[in-house]
């Protein structure tokens, strides 16, 4: 597949401008990615051979999929996806490179996307944003992670009806009667996340930090405060924050 080709991604179709035709071309970007990653994971690891080049996943708004070397003009017309996802082949458990590629693979469709919306304007990359959030990321489906509705699983002061795997499986803890519908304003909800403290630090929630809750008190804690990381987090079947880790044992 030539470069222009793999620029343009979508067979000679228009580069798109609204909201929906952004979001049409980021759905079909990632059913090719999704499809890649498992239906047709085998061919994938395949061509992923760690003895050739520094080999990137593309994802096109055909819905087809390629593993091919990057683009040689700088700067690239469109963002380029993680580069040398074939090296880490071999050395590591195929499941977790497989979920490594797709935490890539994320981070390249939200940015060939925001790149098409930098047209746009505030309320309209909102609205994109909402759209593209409603859809399970490419790590929740290879990883076997949440797909509940973000709303479902925002924890509570409380914590009552608290779903503990998707702790494990996302970065972001979320808080239950405080979702944000997509054209809200921004100014008006800072104090939505009040009630959702660091057991650690006091710090209020944040959804740009990843978060995880103790199973035992059930206080939620910066993944930072108590030293875990999301992927260390993914091995964790029942956390212990350190207050609880060291209460004794009951006799």
């Amino acid at each position: 597949m030539d470069a222009s080709y793999r620029r343009a991604g979508s067979g000679g179709g228009s580069t798109p401008r609204t909201v929906e035709d952004i979001y049409k071309d980021y759905r079909a970007r990632r059913s090719a990615i999704l499809r890649a990653l498992t239906h047709e994971v085998e061919d994938f690891y395949a061509l992923c051979d760690p003895e050739k080049e520094n080999l990137c996943l593309y994802g096109y708004a055909n819905e087809t999929w390629e593993v091919a070397l990057p683009a040689e003009e700088v700067p690239t017309e469109l963002p380029e996806p993680a580069l040398g996802i074939n090296f880490a082949r071999d050395g590591m458990n195929r499941r977790d490179w497989l979920a490594l590629v797709a935490v890539h693979s994320d981070s390249w469709l939200v940015s060939v996307a925001f790149y098409y919306a930098a047209r746009l304007n505030r309320n309209e990359r909102k609205r994109l944003f909402g759209m593209m959030n409603d859809l399970p990321t490419v790590f929740e489906v290879v990883s076997g992670g949440p797909k509940q509705s973000r709303e479902r699983d925002r924890p509570t002061s409380e914590n009552s009806g608290r779903n503990k795997l998707s702790v494990k499986q996302t970065s972001e803890p979320r808080i239950e009667n405080n979702a944000r519908e997509p054209d809200e304003g921004f100014d008006e909800d800072d104090g939505d996340h009040s009630e959702t403290l660091c057991g650690t630090c006091g710090g209020i929630y944040s959804a740009d930090e990843f978060w995880i809750g103790c199973d035992i008190c059930e206080k939620w804690y910066h993944g930072k405060c108590v030293k875990i990381t999301p992927a260390k987090a993914e091995s964790i079947k029942q956390y212990k924050c350190p207050s609880c880790s060291k209460r004794p044992r009951p006799m």
